[in-house]
């Protein structure tokens, strides 16, 4: 998959509130879905659809519990928010650049302002 389909996809999971809140409280600590949907008042198969979503995009992955094979336990997976995270430092460049020049022309103006 390309770096833009994978910024899209990325874009996209986290679009959803609900989403963005498992996002939240999978950052605490990996988390059971039945958790995750107690906490954010979804019911199962919904909460189930969110977390194929997330898996789907990279966000999250899923891992088997050490003491219980049958509980599937999510967490953040940062890979998964990479590429994003890349193309937000390209625009954070960009704009720092732009402010870093407007501040260097507002300061020459305030000179010439002061000299005259």
């Amino acid at each position: 998959m390309a770096a833009a389909e994978r910024i899209d996809q990325t874009l996209a999971a986290l679009a959803d509130p609900v989403r963005r809140q498992v996002v939240e409280l999978l950052r605490e600590r990996p988390r059971r879905a039945g958790e995750l949907a107690q906490l954010t008042g979804m019911s199962g198969p919904a909460m189930s659809r969110h977390l194929k979503v997330l898996r789907k995009s990279g966000i999250v992955d899923e891992a088997r519990d050490e003491a219980d094979s049958r509980v599937r336990l999510y967490r953040l997976e940062a890979a998964g928010l990479k590429g994003l995270d890349e193309w937000m430092a390209n625009l954070r460049g960009f704009w720092e650049e732009r402010l870093e020049g407007f501040r260097q022309h507002a300061q020459a103006a305030a000179k010439r302002r002061d000299a005259s």
